[in-house]
């Protein structure tokens, strides 16, 4: 039978196409790959151009009303705490909606707000072997060793 080996990318529609490029391409570090945004209105990016074209897609054309609830969330990851903690203070800096910060025990995820309302996710993998569902409240401005400590406190005896 055959398998899936991961996700390839994740494409959304937009109201205002030229905000969530801004958005996606200078907040959260996404390289645009290729664009047209006269005719299609379609914007790729990439996290890692060299090994994968795209991994993210806007599209002009989404056409339900404001407020709908049409995608569950996004979710990117980072290498290193440090890096969760930056953008925690990057989206402070950007007045980004932060909704949540969070330990799950396996990982320390940061929930906020893009422009258009979709549910975004930053996240670090810790590989603790925490069972799921799990998620402590978490203050990102806590020292890495502390934040580590209590994602530690989660793993069962």
């Amino acid at each position: 039978m055959p398998s899936i080996a991961g996700l390839g990318h994740v494409g959304i529609y937009t109201h205002d196409l030229s905000k969530m490029r801004d958005f996606y391409s200078r907040v959260m570090g996404l390289e645009i790959t290729d664009e047209e945004i006269e005719e299609r209105g379609i914007v790729f990016m990439s996290s890692n151009p060299e090994e994968e074209h795209h991994e993210f897609v806007l599209m002009k054309g989404r056409d339900v009303p404001e407020g709908s609830k049409m995608v569950q969330q996004i979710s990117f990851y980072v290498n290193e705490l440090s890096e969760l903690k930056d953008f925690h203070q990057l989206f402070v800096s950007e007045e980004v909606r932060i909704e949540r910060t969070v330990s799950h025990g396996n990982a320390f995820g940061m929930y906020a707000l893009d422009p258009e309302g979709n549910t975004i996710e930053i996240y670090y993998r810790t590989g603790f072997p925490v069972p799921q569902p799990c998620a402590d409240p978490v203050n990102l401005q806590d020292s890495e060793e502390s934040l580590i400590a209590q994602a530690k406190s989660r793993i069962p005896a």
